[in-house]
């Protein structure tokens, strides 16, 4: 097993990728490592004519993932938007795997994030000692993923300042990156793409011009559609935690996976599943990657200070710490929710009682 805290996604699915190109009989582009119509099998899942079968990586709309596989096959980027929690840094890197077997070429966009760090930038002692040379440029993931016709990754390209985020007009419109210093320009491999993430909460930060949005394709991912799709996504992603963190514990119950989707759906909607009681709204989203991180620690203080069997006692503390962002605001809500919704709840006592005895 490796000792990496975390593998990444060609690694770790790399018996799938392979199985999927021995399998592969369709058309690829140009320094592509399976078709389109792989590259969403592995994204979705299913079984290959051997009998192979390929686990989800995404769970829901299969239509949106073959836009999202047709649009990176043409001249146009890819937007990601949606929720914080909907699985576009998840859905980015696979695509990346899937497509160019390499999903490590990401520059993660921050407000500090700086041209240089799309463009290229400078070995300062060597530029000094000898003057602007090919040998003192360092390069960026994108001018690499532009020089060996790969995918690159712009993670929360909503956070990058605005006159950098444009620094990619040119090479999107163009697939040309220029190095005015040097008086010579790295032109764009086939294959090479970009696809960016941003969500809805980020909007007013740094938005995109209309200029660059026209190099984009957006694709929304959504929340879970349905309370049975979101516990699937959960569990999931729970299970590969376990294994990777190799925790002394058994595998968390269903019920307990429920309880927190539950919740979590009850408190983003404003009401009960049932429809018939309406509930305040917390300042959080309490999106799905929320509730995989409740599930995980859970699981964490299960191991290590329970009996290795996840129950109510070890989820309250992020039950309470997801829903609670605002101490003033977020409190009255989830006090609420506690009293009128959980406590009536026959089989919900041990949760309620969990939860009150953190005393917020």
């Amino acid at each position: 097993m490796s000792t990496v805290l975390r593998q990444h996604a060609e690694d770790l699915f790399a018996q799938e990728l392979e199985e999927l190109r021995k399998q592969d009989s369709d058309k690829r582009p140009p320094n592509w490592k399976l078709s389109p119509q792989s590259v969403v099998t592995y994204l979705v899942g299913g079984k290959l004519k051997n009998g192979f079968e390929v686990t989800p990586k995404y769970i829901g709309n299969r239509r949106l993932m073959e836009i999202a596989v047709a649009t990176l096959t043409t001249d146009r980027a890819l937007l990601l938007y949606g929720l914080p929690g909907t699985a576009k840094s998840w859905v980015s890197e696979h695509l990346a795997a899937g497509i160019a077997g390499d999903s490590a070429m990401i520059v993660q966009g921050t407000a500090g994030t700086s041209e240089e760090a799309i463009r290229y930038g400078w070995n300062y002692a060597r530029l000094l000692a000898e003057g602007p040379s090919e040998k003192a440029l360092v390069e960026t993931p994108v001018m690499r993923a532009m020089k060996e016709g790969k995918i690159v990754r712009i993670e929360e390209l909503t956070r990058i300042g605005a006159d950098v985020q444009d620094t990619l007009i040119t090479m999107l419109s163009e697939k040309t990156l220029p190095i005015p210093e040097l008086n010579i320009e790295v032109q764009a491999v086939k294959g090479f793409n970009v696809i960016a993430t941003a969500n809805n909460r980020d909007k007013g930060v740094n938005e995109l011009s209309s200029a660059l949005k026209r190099r984009f394709n957006t694709v929304i991912l959504p929340v879970p559609n349905s309370m049975e799709e979101e516990i699937d996504i959960v569990k999931r992603r729970v299970e590969s935690f376990e294994k990777v963190m190799e925790l002394p514990v058994e595998k968390p119950a269903l019920q307990e996976i429920r309880r927190i989707v539950t919740m979590f759906r009850e408190l983003r909607s404003g009401a009960t599943l049932d429809g018939k009681t309406k509930i305040k709204v917390p300042t959080g989203t309490l999106s799905t990657a929320e509730a995989i991180s409740v599930v995980n620690n859970g699981l964490a203080m299960a191991a290590y200070f329970g009996d290795g069997q996840l129950n109510a006692a070890d989820l309250a503390a992020g039950i309470v710490g997801a829903v609670v962002k605002d101490p003033i605001q977020d409190k009255v809500v989830w006090q609420e929710y506690l009293e009128t919704v959980v406590k009536p709840r026959e089989d919900w006592k041990d949760i309620y009682r969990a939860c009150k005895d953190l005393a917020i």
